[in-house]
């Protein structure tokens, strides 16, 4: 199982796009083509006013991803020691065998290079002790790379807080 997640706080993003944009830099990417999405709904009228809300989404580094078996060249693995799922550009062979397998449509295919891409959340930053640079551009915070099991806590302090209006804080670790 992936040790991190990327997690997206709705409340909080204005759809600003920068960590697509940021993504596209960082891994030389043509312009719109990024590893991450913004996908924008709304604008929908709620108690009378109007109201947009914007959803991030990247690679989920599965448990068993589908796109690292159906790769006959190797260009994606899992990582043992943090689980995520890697691509090496320089074995992939533009078969798209991967963009097939996905069922979440993940993999992209890179017209320019004649091979995919995909979010592996920046993994040389990573190793660096840095953050995905899609989280180190938001410039309101509402990404956050943090352990999994640090993500289902955010998303009950949100849902706590909008549900009862109320800034809750951290449970304590034991």
């Amino acid at each position: 199982m992936a040790k991190y997640y990327i997690y997206h706080d709705p409340t909080r993003c204005i759809g600003c796009l920068a960590c697509e944009i940021s993504c596209m830099d960082w891994k030389e990417l043509p312009y719109g083509e990024a590893n991450c999405r913004i996908f924008r709904f709304g604008p929908e009228a709620v108690f009378g006013e109007p109201d947009l809300t914007f959803m991030y989404t990247s690679c989920f580094h599965c448990e068993k991803p589908l796109c690292v078996e159906a790769c006959p060249s190797g260009a994606l693995a899992k990582r043992d020691g943090d689980g995520i799922v890697v691509f090496r550009e320089d074995l992939c062979i533009g078969c798209r065998a991967c963009i097939s397998a996905c069922p979440w449509g993940i993999p992209q295919w890179n017209e320019s290079a004649g091979k995919i891409h995909k979010c592996d959340y920046c993994a040389d930053r990573i190793d660096q002790g840095l953050e995905p640079a899609c989280v180190t551009r938001c410039p309101v915070d509402a990404l956050k790379f943090v352990p999994v099991e640090e993500a289902s806590q955010l998303k009950r302090m949100r849902w706590l807080r909008d549900t009862f209006g109320r800034q809750v804080a951290p449970a304590a670790k034991y």
